[in-house]
């Protein structure tokens, strides 16, 4: 799965606007500040390469898997949402469409869909499905549709014709909008939609596609979406699940239109004019398995991440000011695999765990605050939340710890945000105190938590 992040979207006039911004006059949104409080969703992949490991739509533009050969007999959709619940993940997004371009839905715009197979007599949806299943184990639910290439219909990146003809790249573009208006109209709200690689615009032969999502879905976060939709969020360059740092939820812009082309200053900008957090996607197999572990292939089993790899990912995702979104395969059952669904059930009781002893916890709006312990213990994580619907202020700080009636220095950094999670390595420590250096504007910490071994 390739992803290409948008464009900046940079415009000189801003240059002065851009100067004389102030933190607090630039905040998330209603929906931007509820994506934040998910922090864990998943991103679940089930497309033809499962049934058919050697398809490349590249290969052969005239080659297509057969829809015969699409038949999960035992498909569950409620099997995936539970392992993701287990996990912790609160939202879920399904990719309803991936290059192959076969569909999980029964589309109206071409026959290459779940419509046309064996599965349940052609009688079965598994959008529907999976939205019903969200709804049933409390998810929210995304869907990602991929728009920028399709086997089927012989496009590629960034979204247009292999044959370059004026007729058949509006046949296509006429094709998306259907699509992504059946996906956005008939399975109520979601939660995130899911532009990967962006959407062609109409300068370059696209269409209009904020138009249609102000029109369908305009609460929805829009992963790379379109400039001037109020509710973006980036990539953060990687998908290893690790968002740089610092990881500053505003940017210089939000997305563009096309989507297209790789940027650089995926730190965002403290000073940005547009509230644009990051979202670090990473599969649960490993990057080396097959298809870059989003697809399932079999004998794989030993492929998944260890549950090191797993709190590591989550302490620089969650932990760096981001969402963690964990890739899910489904096999050719039409089920998550057991092994993987006991390592998510197995992740999700390790973090839990990992963050239950409390050992004191405290906030406000002072440049420093302290969390006294009873007696010294050992330490394992200090979590630092800032009220982020006032904004980003926190520019800089220090966090110490005591030991023997002494303060040592323990970490320092920069971005706080929604949430920074400190790693403490050893020592047993009796306080622990945060200094804020630097900020723009009074700090305002949400919550000071402090979490033994």
């Amino acid at each position: 799965m390739k992803k290409i992040i948008c464009t900046i979207f940079m415009v000189l006039i801003f240059g002065t606007i851009v100067s004389a911004q102030v933190s607090p006059a630039v905040l998330p949104t209603k929906e931007q500040l509820k994506w934040a409080d998910s922090e864990i969703g998943v991103l679940i992949h089930f497309d033809m390469p499962v049934f058919e490991p050697g398809y490349n739509f590249r290969k052969n533009w005239n080659y297509h898997p057969d829809l015969s050969i699409f038949n999960p007999s035992e498909l569950n959709t409620d099997q995936w949402v539970a392992a993701a619940k287990s996990a912790g993940a609160t939202y879920a997004v399904l990719v309803a469409k991936h290059c192959s371009g076969f569909s999980l839905w029964p589309t109206k715009a071409h026959p290459y869909s779940v419509k046309n197979t064996p599965w349940r007599n052609g009688q079965g949806d598994i959008v529907g499905d999976f939205v019903a299943s969200c709804k049933k184990f409390g998810l929210k639910p995304g869907i990602y549709a991929s728009t920028t290439a399709n086997g089927y219909l012989k496009v590629d990146n960034p979204g247009k014709v292999v044959s370059g003809k004026p007729e058949e790249q509006k046949k296509y573009n006429e094709i998306v909008k259907m699509q992504l208006t059946e996906l956005w109209s008939e399975y109520g709200k979601l939660m995130e939609v899911w532009f990967d690689g962006g959407v062609l615009p109409p300068e370059k032969g696209g269409f209009d596609v904020l138009a249609m999502l102000k029109k369908y879905q305009p609460q929805a976060i829009a992963f790379q979406g379109p400039f001037g939709h109020e509710n973006n969020i980036r990539w953060v360059g990687n998908e290893e699940g690790v968002a740089p740092y610092p990881c500053w939820s505003r940017a210089d812009s939000t997305t563009s239109a096309s989507g297209v082309v790789e940027i650089k200053g995926l730190n965002g900008n403290p000073n940005g004019l547009f509230w644009c957090p990051g979202e670090s996607d990473f599969p649960l197999r490993l990057n080396s398995s097959f298809q870059g572990g989003w697809f399932w292939h079999k004998d794989q089993d030993n492929q998944l991440r260890t549950l090191d790899e797993l709190r590591n990912k989550y302490c620089k995702s969650v932990g760096r000011n981001t969402n963690m979104l964990l890739g899910l395969v489904v096999d050719t059952r039409g089920l998550v695999p057991d092994a993987d669904v006991q390592r998510l059930k197995e992740f999700g009781q390790m973090i839990k765990k990992s963050f239950s002893d409390l050992l004191g916890r405290s906030a406000g709006s002072e440049n420093e605050l302290i969390v006294e312990f009873k007696i010294p213990k050992p330490l394992a994580y200090v979590v630092i939340m800032e009220d982020i619907k006032k904004g980003e202020r926190i520019r800089g700080y220090n966090l110490f710890g005591m030991v023997n009636g002494k303060w040592e220095q323990l970490a320092s950094g920069t971005s706080i945000g929604h949430k920074r999670i400190e790693l403490i390595k050893e020592g047993m420590f009796s306080a622990v105190r945060l200094e804020i250096t630097k900020s723009d504007g009074a700090p305002i910490i949400k919550s000071l938590e402090c979490f033994g071994r």
